[in-house]
């Protein structure tokens, strides 16, 4: 018995306005290729021609899935903040009906508030029946249906402060404290500074720790940033990008800095105490090697890639430092410039570095000998990198000029450059003092100091107005005091022009490794009060432009020609 056979449907005509079906949307999908790599970088720079599409490998799709993660989170938060704000207006004319109501003794608030419920305003739930459409979608496609998962990527719980970290933090900071006391009072009691061997200490172990200084030093100065920025609002975890509930608090980076400050001080304390014993003297390449397995110890914390000892925040740092050398082949973001800017008061801190590499690379610390002075190789890198941080935020600029068209930009990069020159005229006059030489780089520092401390007041502080409510200052000021801006204006100034103790020889009963090692902490300070006014500045901006949400790109352009034709 034969089936009848049954005829092909004819096709559905299009119906103008209805939305085409998800495989006809597919048609008018073309893929991105942003400039966000080196590769793609310099095929911009090239013009060579884009490519429309992508190849579909793994990686390709890992990153579109990501990016669109991201998208997704961003636009639920736009969402929540829409519906908070429809909340919150409602609200406020609640409140100020009753407060007219008994003010003028009447009641007219139900009245006017059944109007606001009955208005688009109250009644309307487009945003919540959206939000759930957002909520279905995420969880289905990006938590494997999984709503808790999904949930808690979408609305991430606020970070508590726990009590653990108060109390490591407290205990690593009598620690630290204790060591620091008790390497003082070992220095006086045995006046080891007046030994024989105080010359060799300070041109050898000095500098090795005290690269941890710098370090320490810089962490607890962004500590108290952080705390003041909590104190007087600034949203410091959205200007930098952090993702929601990772960033750290004052607490934790107290508590990391307090602990490789422990750490550093009790190497200094092994080392002068296995010295003194006559049982270790023997052991000096053994006791010469404690600040290096000191820095090994520190780069395998930071790498580690196990999710422990705030494993998010490490990677953050290691991509943006990654961003900050390889300038300009990256797009320049807020935390990438603000970290190579870090970078600029810790050139001290890069020359200990390079001195690590000659210490133990060339086999000096066998015989606690420092033969690097002597190397013309040691010499030239002593100048190269001094000023490779301002290197890198001079590519920075220039990338963004290049970009955004700014002119501001290309002075911001003039800036650089300046420094850049005076740092390098510094160092030579470092190595090879003469009058000559004094005059010259006395000149250029000036002239680099003053252009760089205006552009701190104007451009990174937007200080310096003449026109505003606050004389002098800007018309909205988060710190109620404005003797503080004018207090940390001074300051500026004067750790600013700190260097003038290398051109006017200053003396000091000091040697020159400890008045070298002072002028770069002054520095590190002067950074931690420009942090501060340079993030409440951004966050100003940020409020006048109504920014309160990221702008995610998204890996794909929607060709809607076909739309408008019909």
């Amino acid at each position: 018995m034969e089936t009848p056979v049954q005829e092909p449907k004819p096709p559905k005509p299009k119906i103008k306005g209805v939305k085409p079906a998800p495989l006809e949307v597919l048609d008018r999908v073309k893929m991105n290729n942003t400039l966000e790599t080196p590769r793609s970088t310099i095929k911009g720079v090239l013009q060579v021609p884009k490519q429309a599409e992508m190849s579909f490998s793994r990686e390709n799709l890992r990153k579109v899935e990501d990016q669109l993660k991201r998208a997704f989170v961003e636009f639920y938060q736009k969402l929540r903040l829409l519906k908070s704000y429809s909340f919150l207006n409602t609200l406020a004319f609640s409140k100020i009906m009753k407060k007219y109501d008994k003010i003028t003794s009447r009641s007219a608030s139900r009245s006017y508030m059944k109007m606001v419920d009955n208005s688009n305003l109250g009644s309307s739930d487009d945003i919540t029946k959206l939000m759930e459409r957002v909520e279905a979608t995420f969880i289905k496609h990006f938590s494997n249906a999984n709503r808790t998962k999904g949930m808690n990527i979408l609305r991430p719980k606020a970070k508590r402060d726990r009590h653990r970290v108060t109390f490591s933090t407290g205990f690593l900071a009598g620690c630290m404290a204790s060591l620091l006391l008790a390497l003082i009072m070992i220095v006086r009691l045995r006046r080891i500074m007046d030994s024989r061997g105080r010359t060799i200490y300070m041109e050898t172990m000095f500098p090795l720790y005290s690269l941890f200084g710098f370090i320490v030093l810089h962490m607890l100065m962004y500590a108290i940033d952080i705390f003041y920025w909590r104190k007087y609002r600034v949203n410091y975890a959205f200007i930098f990008g952090f993702k929601p509930g990772t960033e750290l608090g004052y607490r934790e980076v107290l508590l990391l800095s307090f602990g490789l400050g422990t750490l550093a001080l009790a190497a200094v304390l092994c080392n002068l105490d296995m010295e003194m014993d006559p049982k270790t003297k023997d052991y000096k390449a053994f006791t010469e090697l404690l600040p290096l397995l000191l820095v090994l110890v520190l780069l395998i914390i930071l790498f580690l890639p196990f999710k422990i000892l705030y494993r998010t925040n490490r990677f953050f740092f290691l991509t943006c430092l990654f961003h900050s050398i390889c300038a300009p082949l990256y797009k320049v973001t807020l935390p990438d410039f603000f970290l190579a800017d870090q970078l600029t008061s810790q050139v001290q801190a890069i020359r200990s570095l390079e001195f690590y590499v000659c210490y133990y690379g060339w086999g000096d610390f066998k015989h606690r000998e420092n033969k690097c002075r002597d190397s013309n190789v040691f010499a030239t890198f002593y100048f190269i990198v001094a000023v490779l941080p301002y290197m890198a935020r001079l590519l920075q600029c220039l990338r963004r000029l290049f970009e955004e068209r700014d002119p501001v930009q290309g002075y911001n990069g003039l800036k650089y450059f300046l420094t850049i020159v005076a740092v390098c005229l510094r160092t030579a006059y470092y190595v090879n003092t003469g009058i000559g030489w004094r005059v010259i780089v006395g000149i250029v520092s000036a002239i680099a100091a003053i252009f760089c401390t205006y552009w701190d007041f104007v451009y990174d502080w937007g200080l310096l107005n003449r026109q505003s409510k606050n004389p002098w200052l800007r018309d909205k000021l988060l710190v109620p005091h404005k003797y503080i801006y004018f207090g940390a204006m001074g300051l500026n100034v004067v750790l600013r022009f700190a260097w003038l103790q290398t051109v006017l020889n200053f003396k000091f009963d000091l040697h020159r490794e400890t008045l070298a090692t002072l002028v770069a902490s002054l520095e590190i300070i002067r950074r931690g009060v420009w942090n501060f006014f340079r993030l409440e500045n951004e966050h100003l901006n940020n409020v006048g432009k109504y920014r309160a949400f990221k702008s995610v790109p998204l890996p794909f352009n929607y060709d809607e020609d076909d739309d408008k034709d019909d």
